[in-house]
C-alpha cells in the first residue's frame, strides 16, 4: 500500500540581498559618496550597471545598499516627500531635516523593514560636511565617514586607520568638534576620493558582489560633481 506523502509546506522568502558596497566620508566643506553598481543574485551577476544612489537635492546624496526592490522604492517615496516639501515651503529640505526624515520613514516600517542600508551625505547648514548611517530600521548616527553592502567589513578597517586614524600612534588626530560631531579638518577632496578608490578596489578584490563602476558624487559648496571610476568586472 503506498502511503501518503507528508505535508507540503508552502513558503514566501520576502527579501534578498542583491549585494554591492556603499561608502561616504566628509571633510570640513564637502563630502563624497560612492557606491558600486553591480547587481547580484547569488552567484549570477543580473546587472553590471545598477545605480545605487540618488540625488536628493543639490547637496545631499543617499547611497543604498541590500534589496534592489526595497531601494528603488525608498527612493522614489524619499524623492516624492521631498518634490512635497520644495512645492509647500519654496525652498529644498536641508540635508539634516533630509537625514530624519529617512529616519523616520524607515522606524514608520519597523515591522516589516524596508531592506536597506543606507548612507546619506551632503552638506549641513554651515556648510560642512556631514554623513549619516543607518541600520534597517532607522536608528542613525551623523559621523564623518561611513560605509555599507556586501563589502562593509573590508571597507570600514581601511576608513578606521586612514581617515578615522586609529591606531596610529605616530600621529595626533587633527578633529575638531563643533557640538559633539567629530570632523578631519585636513582631508582634501582628492586625497579622500584616491583613498575611497582604493577601498573599492579592496573590496573588489576579496567581495564577489562588488565590481564592475563605482560612481562617486563629489559635494560641494558649487555643487555636485559626478566621477566613475572602473573596478574590475569578473
Amino acid at each position: 500500500m503506498q502511503q501518503a506523502a507528508g505535508p507540503t509546506q508552502h513558503g514566501f522568502q520576502a527579501y534578498e540581498d542583491n549585494g554591492g558596497t556603499t561608502m561616504g566620508v566628509s571633510g570640513k566643506d564637502f563630502a563624497i559618496l560612492g557606491s558600486d553598481t553591480r547587481l547580484s543574485r547569488g552567484y549570477s551577476i543580473l546587472c553590471r550597471d545598477s545605480s545605487k544612489s540618488i540625488q536628493l537635492t543639490d547637496k545631499c546624496v543617499l547611497v543604498s545598499a541590500g534589496m534592489k526592490a526595497d531601494r528603488d522604492h525608498l527612493h522614489k517615496m524619499l524623492r516624492t516627500r521631498l518634490t512635497m516639501y520644495e512645492h509647500q515651503h519654496g525652498k529644498p529640505m536641508s540635508t539634516t531635516a533630509i537625514a530624519q526624515l529617512l529616519s523616520t520613514t524607515l522606524y514608520h516600517r519597523r515591522f516589516f523593514p524596508i531592506y536597506a542600508f543606507n548612507v546619506l551625505g551632503g552638506l549641513d547648514e554651515n556648510g560642512q560636511g556631514c554623513i549619516f548611517s543607518y541600520d534597517a530600521i532607522g536608528s542613525y548616527e551623523r559621523v564623518f565617514y561611513s560605509a555599507s553592502g556586501s563589502g562593509q567589513s573590508l571597507t570600514m578597517p581601511i576608513l578606521d586607520n586612514q581617515v578615522g586614524l586609529h591606531n596610529q600612534t605616530d600621529k595626533e588626530e587633527p578633529f575638531q568638534c563643533p557640538g559633539v560631531v567629530p570632523v578631519r579638518m585636513d582631508l582634501e577632496i582628492d586625497e579622500t576620493l584616491e583613498l575611497m578608490k582604493d577601498a573599492f578596489v579592496g573590496a573588489g578584490e576579496r567581495d564577489i558582489y562588488t565590481g564592475d563602476h563605482v560612481d562617486f558624487c563629489i559635494i560641494t559648496a558649487e555643487g555636485t560633481r559626478n566621477v566613475r571610476f572602473d573596478l574590475k568586472r569578473d
